[in-house]
């Protein structure tokens, strides 16, 4: 630890009240929350994110297989409503599965009776 006289402790403070100014700036950034941001895609854009043809991006909306968006002749995608999309595709696990397994097998059984 550094020794200081006692003309330097005005110009000590003045540095130890910058650094912890700054660390207070820091803990106030990290508590504040992020605000979500929709961030609005075209279609190429779209395909681009989901590594798919615009061509196949089409079929699927044709289909209306995935969340989109129109105004006019233009289609919109919001990333936000997209990752959902892909997550609602997720495969369970067998891990998974056996853990719902007794649940299933107790609700088959009640509806025989």
């Amino acid at each position: 630890m550094e020794q200081y006289s006692f003309d330097q402790l005005p110009r000590a403070v003045s540095e130890l009240h910058q650094k912890l100014d700054s660390i207070q700036d820091l803990l106030l950034e990290s508590r504040q929350p992020v605000p979500q941001v929709t961030e609005l895609m075209t279609i190429s854009q779209a395909a681009d994110y989901l590594n798919l043809s615009v061509q196949t991006l089409y079929g699927k909306v044709c289909h209306r297989e995935i969340p989109v968006s129109k105004k006019g002749k233009r289609l919109y995608f919001y990333r936000s409503e997209l990752e959902e999309w892909i997550k609602s595709g997720k495969k369970k696990t067998m891990s998974e599965l056996r853990e719902q397994l007794p649940s299933l097998v107790v609700g088959r059984k009640a509806g025989r009776h």
